[in-house]
């Protein structure tokens, strides 16, 4: 990746002197000259675009610049401010990342491989303010370009909250603001993240991670880590509704007339699209905490972190306990989290609570059970003493809903390995034929049928059965 251009204070000229008069809008907002400074800010907007994306030598917009753009998404109340802002601030980031891998050439002359190189810009503009700012006098508060680790945490509940009281158009508006503010401070963190991690797992160097972005916000304490997941995964929840509400419907029939019916309409079919988005961002931020986890993990082992990096609850452990807990989070955290991997692991971890450690194995067991691989946890339930055992503890539609959710990440993993030839770890699928875990399925479920006849196999457990069904169909006439 080339190494993105920095504009100096002064490479844009006049422009940052006048755009900052512009956006101060003092005395303004609600003075007849309101809609100007709605216009001068559109024409900001496209001014940065034309001379950062559309020129052929276009620098990064300086830190005042970017502050500028980033105050316009949090605190317009403009559909057409909100969303022009929102895709330029995206755009942006794509451009000119501030932290990637850049390439090098390997030193050894018997190589010609590229080797790669985190490489971070310091100097450039970060939405986020994490202990001391270096851009901001203040400390301890966020200037209104940038937001800390209680404003990341509050605007996750603002937005949940929202959610629930929607009866106006501002109302809707702020709401798809905040989706769309929380959906671009996620895709920052992952920009930050995804390179260092990378970095990491080739150098084992662990302050490439300790200065990421999402483990100074894990461990900021103006913020309750545990309670922060917690707030992620209600969301999560709240937004895996149907996209198109009851709610929303009676909202667009019954909005005061006031407002133009064009931008009632545009609010209205913009909501469930966001609502998917913001979804798949905590999706994102779920998954890095993971692999954040997971390196910490690593680095621990081999003695490269100290008692300065602090110690935190793995996430997986706390979506565990909200999973087992609450009925509402673990149905919408299955049908919405889709990162076979990890999502396989979860079940296999849930499983792993209600199985003995120091099991003994009867005669109708065939050898030792391994309880780590979905294997292993098919065929502890395909023995009925095992079987009676966790449905004593999990409900029979908890079970079969594990296990079609496993099933369905198991084949995700199995197409991904295909598909790319990506190495996954021995507890994912490696040693798991297809054939041997379909019969593993169907054995599960039938014996999960012995010991509750009034189970009754809802969709999803029809369809895993079916599909399992069809496999060894196939194979078996060696298509």
């Amino acid at each position: 990746m080339e190494m993105r251009r920095i504009a100096g204070e002064g490479a844009y000229g006049g422009m940052e002197e006048n755009t900052m008069a512009m956006l101060d809008n003092s005395g303004f907002s609600r003075s007849k000259f309101c809609h100007h400074i709605k216009d001068d800010r559109l024409a900001f907007l496209e001014a940065v675009r034309t001379a950062s994306l559309l020129s052929d030598n276009g620098s990064a917009p300086t830190r005042k610049m970017f502050e500028a753009i980033f105050h316009i998404l949090k605190d317009v109340d403009s559909l057409d401010l909100i969303m022009e802002s929102y895709q330029l601030l995206i755009e942006l980031h794509k451009h000119f990342p501030r932290v990637f891998l850049s390439k090098v050439q390997s030193e050894s002359s018997s190589s010609s491989n590229n080797l790669f190189k985190l490489s971070v810009v310091q100097e450039a503009w970060l939405p986020f303010t994490f202990g001391l700012d270096p851009y901001n006098n203040e400390a301890n508060k966020p200037s209104r370009g940038s937001v800390d680790s209680l404003g990341f945490h509050s605007l996750i509940q603002e937005v949940a909250t929202v959610d629930k009281v929607r009866k106006s158009e501002m109302m809707e508006l702020m709401y798809l603001k905040n989706m769309l503010l929380l959906q671009y401070l996620i895709i920052f963190l992952e920009g930050d993240f995804l390179p260092r991690n990378c970095a990491f797992k080739e150098e084992l160097n662990w302050t490439f991670l300790r200065e990421s972005l999402v483990n100074m916000l894990l461990g900021s304490r103006k913020i309750l880590y545990k309670s922060l997941i917690k707030d992620c995964l209600s969301l999560m929840h709240v937004l895996s509704r149907e996209a198109m509400s009851f709610e929303d419907l009676r909202y667009h029939e019954s909005s005061s007339m006031e407002s133009s019916q064009e931008s009632k309409t545009a609010a209205a079919l913009a909501l469930p699209e966001a609502k998917k988005s913001t979804c798949a961002a905590l999706n994102k931020f779920f998954l890095m905490v993971m692999e954040l986890d997971s390196s910490r993990s690593s680095a621990d082992m081999q003695g490269l972190t100290t008692r300065a990096d602090g110690v935190r609850t793995p996430v997986v452990e706390i979506i565990l306990d909200e999973l087992i807990y609450d009925n509402d989070i673990r149905c919408s955290f299955l049908q919405v989290f889709d990162e076979p991997k990890w999502k396989l692991k979860i079940i296999i971890q849930y499983f792993q609570k209600y199985i003995p450690k120091s099991s003994v194995q009867t005669r109708r067991s065939n050898g030792p059970v391994n309880d780590e691989t979905f294997d292993g946890i098919l065929k502890y339930l395909a023995n009925s003493n095992n079987t009676r055992s966790i449905i004593k503890k999990i409900c029979t539609e908890v079970v079969q809903l594990l296990l079609a959710h496993a099933f369905q990440a198991y084949l995700a993993l199995q197409l991904k390995c295909a598909s790319d030839g990506s190495a996954v770890s021995p507890e994912d699928i490696q040693s798991m034929s297809s054939v041997k875990i379909c019969n593993s399925l169907i054995s599960a479920f039938m014996c999960l049928k012995r010991e509750d006849r009034s189970l009754e196999l809802n969709f999803i457990g029809k369809e895993v059965l079916f599909t399992a069904a069809t496999i060894l169909s196939t194979k078996s006439q060696g298509l």
